[in-house]
């Protein structure tokens, strides 16, 4: 696959966005050029497209295979696997969320529930875990807000999105309304 320039700035862009999502730049821009690619892509045409060796390719497939986030595809006559995006932009967005949240999040709930469960041995202790206890409250809280969105179908949740900075001032009205000073 030969990048033009507007892909080529749009995949090496993206494979900068993919080391702030969890992933390294290469394996990025190895699923930039995937989602971009009209036909499925095999290890070959990313390595070439992108001049990266074909370990890294390999290596790289397996890392966006294991977020779910290709699809293995078969070319008749052609022994190659071949990739495309599993999914559209709304399924990759929620499979990254999915994927951060049982990396990063859930593990942190469980060393927090586990901490929370000893019995402090001192003042300095005590302040801690209630700062711990804190965290978890808002780590629970976001994780039961993200499992009902990622099971709304997409039109539902973009409507959700485009009615986020109305709720904020829905509410502020509503504190208005009640006399009620807004709650942290």
């Amino acid at each position: 696959m030969t990048m033009t320039p507007q892909i080529e700035a749009f995949v090496y862009h993206f494979g900068e966005m993919g080391s702030r999502w969890g992933f390294n730049r290469t394996v990025g821009q190895m699923y930039a050029l995937i989602v971009l690619s009209e036909h499925p892509l095999c290890a070959n045409d990313l390595s070439e497209a992108l001049n990266i060796s074909r370990g890294n390719v390999s290596m790289g497939l397996k890392e966006l295979q294991s977020w779910r986030l290709l699809q293995e595809k078969r070319v008749p006559g052609d022994r190659k696997e071949y990739f495309t995006a599993a999914g559209s932009i709304w399924d990759m967005a929620i499979r990254v969320l999915e994927e951060r949240r049982r990396r990063e999040v859930d593990p942190t709930l469980s060393l927090l529930r586990d901490t929370l469960l000893e019995k402090p041995s001192n003042e300095q202790e005590v302040y801690a875990q209630e700062k711990m206890q804190e965290i978890h409250d808002l780590l629970e809280l976001c994780g039961g807000w993200a499992d009902e969105l990622l099971t709304m179908p997409p039109n539902k949740l973009k409507t959700l999105m485009k009615l986020g900075s109305g709720m904020g001032k829905v509410l502020e009205f509503t504190d208005k309304l009640t006399l009620r000073s807004p709650d942290i």
